[in-house]
């Protein structure tokens, strides 16, 4: 979150605001992200993924747009890790005991 911070205060004057009003976009944008990657998977073998380096590189560049849009939606709603920590070790254990 201190990155996503540090790119969204050296672009504050070009792009939009990180606050609960933008946030939609920014899930918009994740969305976007999201379906690049599973296009490279729709279009390639998980071998493939795996092994060809340009592969594996374009996905988890993809990836990691989706981890930064992800971080403005935690930023926009001022959502900390602590909190998120929390959620999710409570949804962990209610999983672990679901089935």
């Amino acid at each position: 979150q201190a990155l996503q911070t540090r790119l969204q205060e050296r672009y504050r004057d070009q792009w939009e605001p990180v606050c609960p009003e933008t946030s939609r976009n920014r899930l918009l944008w994740m969305c976007g992200e999201v379906g690049e990657g599973i296009d490279i998977v729709k279009k390639h073998t998980p071998a493939q993924v795996c092994a060809v380096p340009a592969l594996r590189c374009h996905l988890v560049e993809e990836l990691a747009d989706v981890l930064m849009y992800y971080n403005d939606v935690l930023l926009s709603f001022g959502i900390t890790a602590a909190e998120l920590k929390r959620a999710y070790i409570e949804k962990f254990e209610k999983n672990m005991t679901r089935w």
